[in-house]
Parts: structure tokens; C-alpha cells; sequence
């Protein structure tokens, strides 16, 4: 049984970028994942991505670029307003404008850098540089 199915799919992107593989294959096709893959994919940290549905889950088909350097789920998810955003980006991230974090707002999931135009807080889900 799977507890966490984000943090599945960040570590096989992860595990496939340092091995230097091309293309993996990630289940279960949950909504989060797909808009979490989606915010990766706008920053150019994969190439693409499409579901393969099948009779229970669906599968995703992740198409990796070689620009992953490292990423990974926060735990616990923690809520952040939109002043502390900086603490968390140089607790997270390597330098300044360096990598993106990923949170779920009320507007969806996004970037902090979207976030921070917007000027909305979240929960952080993940980061990747």
C-alpha cells in the first residue's frame, strides 16, 4: 500500500535523472501528481507528460529533460503566507533564483514565483532544482 503517492513519483523522477534515463513510468495517475507534472513541465524540468489509462489508477508516462538536479516532497506540508515565502525558498533551494517550489493555493497548484505575483499563500508540496 502506497502512503504517499507524490512522494513516489518525485523520487522514480529523481532516481531515473542521477541513473540518466530518458523516460519513466509513474502510477497511480492522481490529479495532484498530474498538476504537480504540469508545473514541472511549464519550468522545463520534464520534457513531457501523458496518462495511461488503464482499468484501475492509470499510469503516467513521464518524458525527463537531463536539467533535474535534485527534487523532493515537503514533509509536513506546511502552510505559508505569501510574506514568508523567502524563508522557506532558502531553506529549500540552493540559491536565489535557483529551482521553484511547488504549492497547492486556492487558485491551484503553482510556482512560488506565481504565487508570489499573485500574492497568495499555500501549503508547500515539493521543490526541484
Amino acid at each position: 500500500m502506497k502512503n504517499d503517492t507524490l512522494n513516489d513519483v518525485i523520487n522514480s523522477i529523481k532516481n531515473a535523472s542521477r541513473l540518466g534515463k530518458r523516460e519513466i513510468i509513474a502510477e497511480p495517475a492522481a490529479k495532484l501528481i498530474g498538476k504537480v507534472l504540469k508545473v514541472m513541465q511549464d519550468y522545463n524540468y520534464i520534457k513531457s507528460f501523458e496518462v495511461i489509462d488503464e482499468s484501475r489508477g492509470g499510469k503516467f508516462k513521464i518524458v525527463l529533460n537531463t536539467t533535474i538536479n535534485n527534487c523532493g516532497v515537503i514533509k509536513p506540508r506546511f502552510p505559508v503566507k505569501n510574506e514568508n515565502l523567502e524563508k522557506y525558498e532558502a531553506r529549500y533551494l540552493p540559491a536565489e533564483d535557483f529551482g521553484i517550489l511547488i504549492l497547492t493555493t486556492t487558485k491551484g497548484v503553482m510556482s512560488n514565483i506565481e504565487a508570489r505575483k499573485l500574492g497568495i499563500g499555500g501549503k508547500l508540496l515539493a521543490y526541484v532544482y
